[in-house]
């Protein structure tokens, strides 16, 4: 769809376009009125309006009073779902995603920014193994080899009965039954696979708006000068919030990436033994069996290393090469793992570390700590090359990010390993020795776990300190606030309240301190955790053997709280997820977290929870590109929080004609705070001012009680006013006034529409929207009355 403008009608048709922020609302609440009609729009993302107000641009008389409202409601699109409360177990693929946007800001640094890229990718598929590698360490480790080889586990666990040596059935033979347990980590990639690619089709597959491009934008309507050229930012590309083709590509390969990781592990440990031992299965088919996983994993490598996103036009191509081929062809070689496997070997027992699992561990946790330290160093120097004083950790951020999403993989994969060992061993402590069946999980796991009370004591000490700073500053804060509302009688319990929340309010922008220290503590110990396993090879309580009694001790402590910590923190997400299917406020809780994490398109790891910003922003600059279009009207934008981000892409997203007819009200914005902070390649100082150069006027409202939102820190120039208004006073009176009766409540990120600043500075944005034209011929002004107007 292009955008065809006419010059606005008689008496100056106005809309105001309202976007709500995280948590979602009602159109009913966003609109002030029990009676609302959708737009245009389907039942999970639509725009209403008050049934009175539908067909209002054939009368513009009747709203000389303000504009037009319209509500933009996309909450369905995170939180409308109970089956959705599940993405929990796709936190780390989230948070993975997230490290590729917070990139530096680059300046002719293309094969750098290349390489960050390539590196998050590669970090992202090394996620993919890790989880595949836990469905595999239980299923076929736990289970099939050490529990289904002992007759006292089976004799507890029925249900692997027809597995045990002591049958003497076709399955008790080892290779048989780990073949059989691929089973296990098999369905849970093509789980994945099928859930990323059913949340594409549902959430991602809606093509933007095919606007024009600068350069070929049509001449302005009279009377609206074109605003100065500039050049297109990132968010502004015509294919950005299109990504098919990448999307596709890295489903393909982190399916195969599943697959070849489960046919390596049942190969692996048939292959060791028919090294160690005279077999029957011919030589010459394990080594062409290994050879083909190394070249088949070598091509997935490629394929995530090779080509990153494709923004600068609409790409509707898909790679048939790669998403055709490549997952079939890992799933041969998983089912010719899986007869290799199965071949009749009976002098084969389950006996000893024949699984390769605690190399495979001890590979990716030494992979990632490499892959994070390059992005590091790839970060820094894109920072060095254009320092921007106000990114987070100096364009660390997303190397701390990505450390934080191995972390949460490992506890989450540790933690299923570590309970389902408990849970096979009865009574028993796996890895201590006095298991009385089975060995318990890799060393590694035990190493890691005995980490985090460490961690959490390293954090005791910054957190007192941000404690102890807050209480001081609302000492400090207490006097200037009565000045400021000019109390008469100062009452000390409403000052220290407004002085609390605007203390705690700060606290925003100490969270890139506390992520750096906790990444790179986390860094640190885990590299002390893969030295520690691989030096001893015995968890740290049997490790510390004969250092004394308070070292011993110390060790067991700290590895059995680690222990329970881990499987307590899996367990957790799964209660989460459980609560949240049943219970609408959890759930929308939930969707909070979506509404932050899943705002950027899946660009790094495929498995990841859907954009739904791949829906919201082509609504959103359809909707305005067809109103101004039809109508030639003035048009307010009014985003909220997270709603202020999605209206300021979609803005972005509009050719030059109808942005200069679109003017920008946000309000408890986190797009500086935040994103300008965390993501300033995209949302940095360049990209912001740009888009005050190029919309027609922005104007944006905060709080200093606000913990979320904040200035965007443009400054008067080239003529146009600063956009910050704030902070605004809130509560909006002391104590109580004529006017003000009963004690004002201190809104902090919510409720800005009830301060009347707000309808002064959308009337302000209106009015500098003019001059109206007179009315073209009736049948270029129609209004937008029904959903085919959308």
């Amino acid at each position: 769809m292009t955008c065809e403008h006419q010059a606005p009608p008689d008496g100056g048709a106005a809309l105001e376009l309202l976007v709500h922020g995280v948590g979602g609302t009602t159109p009913q609440e966003m609109l002030g009125d029990p009676r609302t009609t959708r737009i245009t729009g389907d039942a999970t993302a639509a725009v209403y309006r008050r049934t009175e107000d539908v067909g209002a641009e054939q009368d513009p008389g009747r709203h000389r009073d303000g504009p037009v409202a319209e509500a933009y409601c996309w909450s369905n699109l995170t939180s409308g779902n109970a089956s959705r409360a599940l993405w929990l177990l796709l936190l780390p693929f989230m948070v993975v995603n997230l490290a590729h946007w917070m990139r530096p800001t680059a300046r002719s640094a293309g094969n750098a920014v290349r390489l960050y890229g390539a590196v998050v990718r590669l970090i992202a598929l090394s996620l993919t193994v890790l989880l595949t590698a836990a469905a595999c360490e239980v299923a076929l480790d736990l289970a099939a080899w050490q529990c289904a080889g002992a007759a006292e586990c089976v004799a507890r666990h029925s249900w692997l009965g027809f597995l045990s040596p002591e049958q003497g059935g076709w399955w008790s033979q080892p290779g048989r039954r780990l073949a059989l347990a691929t089973l296990v980590p098999t369905a849970l990639v093509t789980l994945l696979w099928y859930l990323s690619n059913r949340t594409w089709s549902a959430y991602e597959s809606q093509r933007p708006l095919d606007s024009e491009t600068p350069d070929d934008d049509p001449a302005p309507a009279a009377g609206h000068a074109p605003p100065p050229p500039a050049v297109r930012p990132a968010l502004g590309r015509p294919g950005f919030w299109y990504g098919r083709r990448l999307v596709a590509r890295l489903r393909a390969a982190h399916t195969a990436a599943g697959l070849l990781t489960v046919a390596a592990a049942v190969w692996g440990a048939a292959a060791r033994y028919d090294g160690t031992t005279g077999s029957a299965v011919p030589a010459l088919y394990g080594r062409l069996l290994g050879a083909a996983l190394v070249l088949c994993g070598t091509t997935v490598v490629t394929v995530v290393c090779r080509r990153g996103r494709s923004e600068r036009r609409l790409d509707n191509r898909v790679d048939r090469a790669v998403t055709t081929f490549l997952p079939p062809a890992a799933l041969v070689l998983l089912l010719a793992a899986v007869v290799h496997a199965a071949w009749s070997r009976p002098g084969w027992t389950s006996t000893g570390s024949s699984l390769p699992g605690e190399a495979l561990f001890a590979a990716l946790t030494l992979g990632q700590g490499i892959l994070v330290v390059v992005l590091a160093a790839v970060a820094l120097g894109l920072y060095t090359r254009a320092p921007e004083a106000r990114t987070t950790l100096r364009g660390l951020g997303g190397p701390a990010v990505a450390m934080l999403a191995c972390a949460l993989g490992g506890v989450m994969t540790g933690g299923v390993a570590q309970r389902v060992a408990d849970w096979l061993d009865g009574p028993g402590t796996p890895g201590m020795g006095d298991g009385p069946w089975i060995e318990g999980p890799p060393v590694l796991l035990s190493w890691q776990a005995a980490v985090i009370p460490v961690l959490l004591l390293l954090l005791l000490a910054p957190l007192t300190w941000l404690v102890v700073r807050t209480v001081r500053r609302v000492r400090r804060m207490e006097p200037a606030i009565e000045a400021e509302y000019g109390a008469e009688r100062p009452d000390a319990a409403r000052t220290r309240q407004i002085a609390r929340v605007r203390a705690a309010a700060a606290l925003t922008d100490s969270a890139p301190r506390i992520v750096g220290l906790v990444s790179g503590a986390t860094l640190f110990l885990g590299a002390g955790a893969l030295v520690g396993a691989w030096t001893a090879g015995e968890v740290p309580g049997l490790a510390v053997h004969g250092a004394g009694p308070f070292v011993e001790s110390l060790a067991d402590a700290a590895q059995a709280t680690g222990s329970w910590m881990i499987g307590f923190g899996f367990i957790l997400f799964v209660t989460w997820g459980r609560r949240a299917y049943r219970d609408v406020s959890a759930r929308r809780t939930i969707g909070i977290l979506w509404d932050v994490g899943t705002f950027w398109p899946r660009a790094a790891h495929p498995f990841a929870p859907p954009c739904y910003a791949e829906r919201a922003v082509p609504d959103l600059s359809s909707r305005m590109c067809a109103w101004t279009g039809q109508t030639g009207g003035r048009l307010v934008i009014s985003g909220h929080s997270q709603g202020s981000v999605l209206a300021a892409a979609a803005v972005w997203q509009l050719p030059d004609t109808a942005r200069h007819q679109v003017a920008l009200l946000t309000y408890g914005s986190p797009i500086e705070r935040l994103y300008g902070r965390w993501f300033p390649a995209y949302f940095g100082p360049a990209p912001l001012a740009g888009l005050h150069r190029s919309v027609h006027c922005w104007r944006n409202l905060w709080r200093a009680t606000d913990p979320i939102g904040g200035p965007v820190r443009i400054e008067e120039a080239d003529g146009r006013p600063e956009v910050d208004r704030g902070p605004l006073k809130d509560p909006l009176v002391y104590g109580r006034t004529l006017e003000h009766p009963l004690p004002e409540p201190v809104l902090g990120h919510s409720d800005y529409q009830a301060d009347p600043v707000f309808a002064v500075e959308r009337a302000a944005l209106l009015e500098r929207l003019g001059p109206v034209l007179p009315r073209q011929a009736a049948g270029k002004a129609q209004g937008s009355t029904g959903r085919s107007s959308g």
